[in-house]
């Protein structure tokens, strides 16, 4: 199987395409009316969308905020806004006005010319220099003509210059991940990085863990050769060895674009962007760098975090309609504290972003402290808190506080003063989003209390707390169904055992298990991965007793009194969600 590879179009542009003559004789047929066309699409008015969540609506709600935002800048940097939508795809190309690479430098498009009144329009960015627009209209000017310009957005931008600027196809095989003793397809795929160029090697192996769905690159150095292995669903799988050469290639790309040092003897972070193309359409991904000295080399992972918001939403979870109605409830209100709680990588920061999403309304003022912003959402201000530098969580909330904020976001309560900083927050009007390393709710409250002691005033601050994992998910056309042994039976049995009686639950004595099965779709059964989550709703009864005797307060007591309160444990869920045929008791036990 293969692909073709796409680099982006700067990197292979060689000169100005030459305008020929059925070009000529295409504008000089149509141009009044596409001047018609471009004049009406001024005063475009936007339809809402009740969006069903497939490919093409993320897309659509992908561009309509890119859009939202240009209208915004137009208004700001005193230009008219043009939403080029309805004719972006067919509108004859202006070839001979601007060279490929002015239009790349100056990020501005030729839309049409007018020869009967020598008026000119262009479409620009918000990146275009206000000193090229003032440069042209001048220039324009002294030569008897007119030049018009219009604010259009980055994606509109970018789809015209994939058909001013085509990029060249370069043919190279996918990546397939090998499977456990596999050597043929790990040499096969070692073959095909050895062909990849140069140039190519650090974009094609990016590109392809984004096809895979991976979330980590491991480039890893050996006695002999370097290995490289991705992270697809939550399980590391072997790709490829990578010769050094090749090895050098990738760590000077990172010097240059993530600010990583070849030469350093010291763990190194750092960030980039690269932008791939999935689907037909340019993507943004933003890649955290880790990079640490080992005794053959520097070791360096590689996080993958798309920048597409449409996909943080909480219709796109899979959670159930209960635990979606939970998490509904609590952010209704204006105030109290939702704590996400689990491991690095049990998927906290979806979760809380998805939740932010659902908040972010023209009506609420949102602001958030991370380190780092991972993802960037429209609306919302996000303040990056450099902890390296010296920054502390607890500082920036103090500041923050002062902002008039409805929702606060602290990416992570990790000390004492941040805890009681944002406890205070969430019980003086304002509803506080974070996150906590803990392995369960109950573990939560208890690791809690011993950072900032008994206090009252905690208990009746925090609404919901969520302890998640992510398992992976079975491939829906390449499972099987299976009668379950007597012992898993059991288990099963003891597992549930008081679960409240509105939890769907198929009869214990009769249910069935599902299992993966192989296919050159799916080679190990699974596609992605869901959450389980425990969610623990903080009612009068935990109140209450969390106020009592501190020597009773411990996490095992903490879940007695919570389950009596109809809360489902991780465990429970995991196995509710094998029972749905979503995932494998396996795996269930391997995650939780």
């Amino acid at each position: 199987m293969t692909i073709r590879f796409t680099p982006r179009p700067s990197a292979v542009r060689k000169i100005a395409p030459t305008l020929c003559v059925e070009r000529i004789l295409c504008k000089i047929s149509v141009i009044s009316g596409r001047m018609n066309s471009l004049y009406h699409s001024l005063n475009h008015k936007h339809f809402a969308i009740m969006l069903v969540m497939d490919e093409d609506s993320i897309q659509i709600r992908r561009r309509q905020q890119d859009e939202d935002a240009t209208r915004k800048r137009a208004s700001i940097l005193g230009l008219q806004y043009l939403d080029t939508r309805s004719f972006e795809a067919d509108l004859p190309l202006e070839r001979d006005i601007l060279t490929i690479d002015e239009m790349y430098k100056g990020r501005i498009i030729p839309l049409a010319h007018n020869d009967t009144d020598l008026s000119y329009r262009f479409g620009v960015t918000s990146q275009t220099p206000q000193s090229l627009i003032a440069k042209m209209t001048k220039d324009y000017r002294e030569v008897g003509k007119v030049a018009h310009f219009f604010l259009i957005s980055g994606a509109a931008f970018r789809s015209f210059m994939l058909r001013f600027d085509p990029p060249k196809s370069i043919v190279y095989d996918d990546i397939e991940i090998a499977k456990e003793g596999d050597s043929e397809t790990l040499q096969q795929v070692s073959q095909t990085l050895a062909t990849v160029s140069s140039n190519d090697v650090f974009n094609y192996i990016v590109d392809q863990a984004d096809r895979l769905g991976a979330s980590d690159i491991h480039i890893e150095n050996q006695r002999e050769s370097i290995r490289i292995r991705m992270r697809v669903d939550g399980a590391l799988h072997p790709v490829a060895e990578l010769s050094r050469d090749r090895y050098r290639v990738i760590m000077a790309t990172l010097a240059s674009r993530a600010n990583i040092s070849t030469a350093a003897t010291e763990p190194q972070s750092g960030h980039m962007q690269q932008e791939i193309y999935r689907d037909g359409a340019s993507h943004l991904l933003n890649l955290r760098v880790e990079a640490v000295p080992t005794v053959y080399g520097q070791d360096v992972v590689m996080r993958l975090f798309n920048f597409d918001t449409a996909m943080l939403n909480l219709d796109l979870l899979s959670i159930t309609p209960a635990e979606r109605a939970q998490i509904d409830e609590v952010i209704s209100h204006p105030r109290g504290m939702v704590l996400m709680v689990g491991p690095t990588g049990s998927g906290k920061s979806t979760t809380l972003y998805s939740i932010l999403n659902a908040l972010n309304t023209t009506n609420r003022k949102i602001i958030t402290l991370e380190d780092p912003v991972e993802n960037t959402i429209p609306g919302v201000t996000q303040i990056p808190i450099d902890t390296t530098a010296g920054q502390e969580f607890a500082d920036g909330l103090r500041s923050v506080l002062r902002m008039d904020p409805d929702v606060v976001m602290v990416g992570e309560i990790r000390d004492n003063e941040t805890a009681r900083t944002a406890i205070q927050a969430s019980i003086t009007g304002h509803l506080v989003l974070s996150s906590f390393h803990a392995n369960s709710t109950a573990a939560a409250f208890s690791r809690m209390i011993d950072m900032i002691g008994q206090n009252p005033i905690f208990s009746s601050a925090v609404r919901l707390l969520i302890a998640q994992r992510l398992v992976r998910r079975l491939h829906d056309d390449s499972k099987e169904e299976y009668e379950p042994d007597e012992a898993t039976r059991r288990w099963v049995k003891e597992t549930l055992k008081g679960i409240p009686d509105t939890v769907d639950c198929p009869d214990l004595d009769t249910f069935k298990l599902w299992r993966p099965v192989s296919t050159p779709e799916a080679p190990f059964g699974y596609k992605g991965r869901i959450p389980v989550m425990e969610q623990l709703i903080v009612t009068e009864e935990i109140q209450k007793f969390l106020r009592g005797d501190i020597v009773d307060i411990h996490a095992e007591a903490i879940e007695e009194v919570a389950k009596k309160q109809g809360t489902i444990t991780l465990l429970q869920a995991g196995v509710l969600a094998a029972l749905r045929g979503e995932t494998t008791i396996e795996e269930v036990n391997r995650v939780i």
